[in-house]
């Protein structure tokens, strides 16, 4: 009985071994080809767009990294991803926290609130934020720009680790106010650290919502010195044409670092996704 059963267990997973398959070859085969377009002459990409290079062009990344003024943007990328994720975790999770343990008079009004925010497309804010920033002088200001993310990017951050802390148990916290701990101490050495796995989800999904952003960095920063990685394919772009070879070298320069760093923290990451979203 138990080899039939076996038998016929591995017979069913046959078909969820096919779609896992399918989905990673749909899933990586992109990835694959720019790769491989990223190593290749314009003359083999117009001929072979999908095969491995024939003769592999190294050229093709320094000249994609002088051409697109990467070791500007990048720069100024990384500035913008750490102070948002900064400032998003700072003031996210002191929301999440009032949300979910202080029971403050209108809370559910505030959700919804922000629910109905964050559905919003920002294109109809430009304007009068526009506005606002070039009287208060903050275009073409890093710091301006980190300040507009923080409020764009908040309400999934505050949901998610709202949803998280709604899970622990509050015995924790109830031992350390008979020990006579205050709000702000209870936050930072009971709450954050058991919340570590959400702060993670969090701070990434911010981080490449930072990191790929391009209206909101083409509208507030005109100076060419302040741009952002994705607005260097800006430098990529011809009036009557396009060298897609140098394109793809410099997509992998705006991929690789993502793919390393979801490589790093994706069982936390997962993991945070998953349990943020059991409780409501």
């Amino acid at each position: 009985m138990s080899i039939l059963f076996k038998k016929r267990r591995n017979v069913t997973l046959v078909p969820n071994y096919v779609v896992l398959i399918l989905l990673t070859i749909f899933a990586l085969g992109p990835l694959v080809v720019l790769g491989f377009n990223s190593l290749k002459d314009s003359a083999e990409l117009g001929s072979n767009p999908l095969g491995p290079p024939k003769q592999m062009i190294l050229e093709n990344y320094p000249q994609a990294w002088e051409q697109g003024n990467f070791s500007t943007t990048i720069r100024n990328s990384a500035i913008l991803v750490v102070g948002t994720v900064a400032g998003v975790l700072v003031f996210g999770g002191m929301a999440a926290y009032s949300l979910s343990r202080l029971k403050m008079r209108g809370s559910d009004a505030l959700i919804i609130y922000l629910l109905v925010i964050s559905t919003l497309p920002i294109q109809l804010f430009l304007v009068p934020l526009y506005s606002l920033w070039r009287n208060l002088g903050l275009l073409n200001n890093l710091f301006g720009l980190i300040l507009i993310y923080i409020a764009v990017m908040s309400p999934f951050p505050i949901f998610l680790l709202r949803s998280y802390m709604l899970q622990l148990s509050p015995d924790f916290e109830d031992a350390a106010r008979v020990d006579g701990a205050n709000e702000w101490q209870i936050l930072w050495k009971i709450v954050i650290p058991l919340s570590w796995p959400g702060f993670l989800t969090t701070g990434l999904v911010v981080a490449l919502g930072v990191w790929n952003e391009f209206l909101l960095a083409t509208v507030f920063l005109t100076n060419e010195n302040l741009f952002t990685i994705a607005t260097s394919y800006f430098q990529f772009t011809r009036r009557f044409g396009v060298d897609w070879s140098l394109t793809s070298a410099a997509a992998m320069f705006m991929i690789i670092p993502v793919l390393v760093l979801f490589l790093i923290f994706q069982k936390p990451f997962i993991e945070g996704l998953t349990q943020g979203g059991l409780k409501q």
